[in-house]
């Protein structure tokens, strides 16, 4: 089904080849990646790439707080067309008029600094970049960690805001130039196959090992051509579950189509990788053999094929169970009592956002339900069409009042599914979900509180053939199903009547509208000679996502006051973290202020004379995961950690380039270890000298273990590949002193 090569391949006349007229290195230049790259790229090396995007787009969750940040750091306007959705977190918080403030926030900001603003359940952000900012050959950057438009011949990026921040300033997105991996489409999906079933096969080849890991996918090969539009999306939204950099398909007529569809023909321009063009590694797929997947809690890559799933049910089942119990003792979970009746019986499915709530995935289903339903017992099925004008699209094509009539709820174009803040299961229940993710308690459920449910993703077509026999989970190959495409004709008049586009026409005179909820962000200290910083928290976990990290959901009611959303901070996998971290926060705010808290001076006697270290060492807390951050792009992840006085993060690697971007723009030092750590929380590690070194561009940092016990041990923490401007940005603190340095 999917081979994985490790070594360089070239693709000549359209087939890859061991070998070529060429070097590698002439043929990493005929790559597709390259020439976009290269024409974004203006450092002047082509090792060295700086960034500067065609367009931007953030949700509701993460514009505040960049556009905050912009503010702070000297911005004018919007130098780059900038989007700004409401389908994420603003249509569920409670707490007042905070939804609303946001909203109100936004769409001043969009006329003040010359940008889009697209209203509440107009469309999510990805479904809006696709169908008014993509183009060949173009560059998107994103606050969303799914931020893939390869499909439509356009590289998508998706970062923390701190990244977008620097877009607003008229500065760059810096990276070195990565690797590239051909995946080598060929054949055709069968009937029942979808989009879906294709992503979770490729994330379960690829994830665990890192194959693709912060490397750029690049689709090519005969197989292309069997796919819709759609379908290609569908694949290419979720190679953020790989862990790549970004994705870049070649482009044909159905590209073409698309574009034209929406009235944007001159977006189009074929791409085609050069002949001989180089790849680092090649992953193969066969798409005529790929089956109906299920992914199991808890990551897109636990996936099956579903009927060896239901073959062993009970021993994957089991095996979910005591993964559970392992993360969180306080939860029963009953997953196996959802086999009887000779099946795998589920209570929920759901088809949303920017990879399942697409119009040709829509009309699938409808087509496997038409004359069936979803019946009278306790499974539910609701659709999120992705946005205003393809549910308008499938009203007028009738698709609405067949799903309709079928027991399926039709809901508005909304994120929530997808993160916890719309249609969350019941405890122990089984939910199948056409979405992006299923991390741990992603989808709502509180496993602190005793909760906890199962999300299961699926693709649309065998969701719905799991409805239509009334939850028992099926695969649409194992169903009579006759799909049959309709076409798809994109109407704009939703956003012409409703979407602000203020592009190029900023009115420096608007008076942004500030709600109570929205804050400034608290000032942060440069950094200090030395360190110090207790261990908050340790999660030994394999990884540490960023839903882990600041959960969403309910909690982001407060995305746009810092400190308010940093309360929740680890508050559903270490509850103790925030208290240890404010703890830390109070005894530095005592140093500061002049005090000689007796706790630090003590800690301090153990590597010096601890009133003298006392005057030049900064105290905060810091955190320790085998692999952060993978998962989401929000910068919370890593800002929340910051406004409680976190100072580092300590780990074996980082699991995306994303979140430790996020930690060095917030001013986190970013070390990794060699050895096993062996700290617990409440042990601290002295840094001596960190200023100096940081400024010297040293990555081998000496550093001390002070254990609570009194035992020491000597460490060596990694700084590893920091540019000139990160390290200037960790010794100022963060980024909006960096530009408020710079701009003095």
């Amino acid at each position: 089904m999917i081979a994985l090569c490790s070594s360089g391949v070239f693709l000549s006349n359209g087939v890859p080849c061991e070998t070529a007229s060429v070097s590698p290195g002439e043929g990493r230049k005929r790559t597709l990646t390259w020439s976009v790259l290269q024409s974004h790229n203006v450092s002047g090396g082509e090792d060295q790439l700086q960034i500067r995007f065609d367009a931007m787009a953030s949700h509701d969750i993460t514009y505040v707080g960049i556009i905050q940040q912009a503010r702070a750091s000297g911005m004018q306007e919007f130098p780059l067309p900038y989007a700004l959705t409401n389908c994420h977190n603003s249509l569920c918080a409670v707490g007042g008029t905070i939804n609303e403030d946001d909203h109100a926030f936004g769409l001043s900001a969009a006329k003040k600094y010359g940008g889009i603003y697209v209203p509440a359940n107009q469309s999510v952000i990805h479904s809006y970049a696709r169908e008014q900012l993509a183009g060949c050959g173009k560059m998107i950057l994103g606050s969303d960690s799914h931020t893939r438009y390869g499909a439509l011949g356009t590289m998508g990026v998706g970062e923390g805001g701190p990244e977008l921040c620097k877009q607003l300033l008229k500065n760059t997105w810096d990276a070195d130039y990565p690797e590239v991996v051909l995946v080598y489409l060929t054949g055709a999906p069968k009937m029942g196959v979808g989009p879906h079933d294709v992503a979770l096969a490729l994330v379960k080849a690829t994830f665990e090992s890192g194959f693709v890991r912060n490397r750029v996918l690049e689709f090519a090969g005969p197989g292309i051509a069997s796919l819709p539009i759609d379908y290609r999306n569908g694949i290419d939204v979720m190679t953020t579950e790989t862990a790549c950099l970004s994705s870049i398909w070649e482009t044909d007529d159905t590209v073409k189509l698309f574009y034209e569809t929406h009235g944007r023909a001159e977006a189009y321009k074929p791409l085609r990788p050069g002949e001989s063009a180089y790849y680092d590694r090649m992953v193969t797929i066969d798409l005529g053999t790929v089956e109906p997947m299920i992914a199991l809690p808890f990551h897109p890559s636990n996936a099956w094929p579903i009927r060896e799933f239901l073959d062993n049910a009970d021993d994957i089942l089991s095996a979910v169970e005591w993964d559970a119990k392992k993360r969180w003792p306080m939860v029963k979970p009953r997953l196996t009592d959802k086999i009887r009746d000779g099946g795998v019986w589920a209570d929920q499915g759901i088809v949303a956002g920017c990879a399942g709530g697409l119009f040709d995935n829509i009309t699938a289903a409808a087509d496997i339900l038409r004359g069936g339903g979803v019946g009278d017992g306790g499974f539910s099925l609701s659709v999120y069409p992705t946005s205003v004008p393809v549910s308008l699209a499938l009203t007028r094509a009738g698709v609405t009042a067949d799903l309709l009539e079928t027991g399926t709820i039709i809901k508005p174009s909304f994120c929530g599914p997808c993160f916890g803040a719309g249609d969350v299961p019941a405890n122990n229940a089984l939910s199948l979900r056409h979405t992006t993710r299923n991390f741990p308690n992603r989808e709502g459920s509180k496993p602190g509180d005793g909760q906890f449910s199962g999300v299961c993703l699926m693709d649309a077509r065998s969701i719905a053939a799991t409805a239509r026999n009334g939850g028992k989970i099926t695969p649409a190959t194992e169903t009579d199903c006759d799909i049959r495409p309709l076409p798809y004709r994109f109407d704009a008049s939703p956003y012409v009547k409703r979407v602000y586009n203020g592009i190029g026409n900023p009115q420096p005179g608007t008076e942004l509208v500030m709600g109570p909820n929205i804050t400034d962000w608290p000032e942060i200290q440069p950094l200090a000679d030395n360190l110090l910083v207790e261990l908050a928290a340790v999660l030994r976990d394999e990884v540490t996502t960023t839903d882990e990290l600041i959960p969403s959901g309910e909690t982001s009611a407060y995305r746009s006051n810092p400190l308010r959303l940093a309360e929740f901070t680890l508050s559903r996998r270490e509850p103790q973290y925030v208290p240890r971290a404010k703890a830390a926060a109070m005894a530095e705010a005592d140093r500061l202020s002049g005090k000689a808290p007796a706790a630090l001076t003590s800690l301090l006697n153990r590597v010096g004379d601890g009133a003298t270290l006392l005057k030049t060492t900064q105290f905060g807390s810091a955190i320790y995961a085998n692999k952060p951050g993978d998962g989401s792009a929000r910068e919370q992840a890593a800002s929340c950690q910051r406004v409680l006085g976190g100072c580092a993060n300590f780990c074996r690697s980082f699991a995306t380039k994303r979140y430790r971007s996020n930690c060095i723009n917030w001013g986190i030092l970013p070390f990794t270890l060699e050895e096993d750590f062996t700290g617990e929380n409440g042990d601290c590690v002295f840094i001596p000298g960190v200023r100096e070194s940081l400024a010297a561009g040293k990555e081998a940092l000496p550093a001390t273990l002070l254990r609570s016990d009194g035992r020491t041990e000597s460490l060596i923490l990694h700084l590893q590949n920091l540019t000139e401007d990160e390290q200037e940005i960790l010794l100022d603190g963060c980024l909006m002193n960096y530009y408020r340095k710079r701009n003095s």
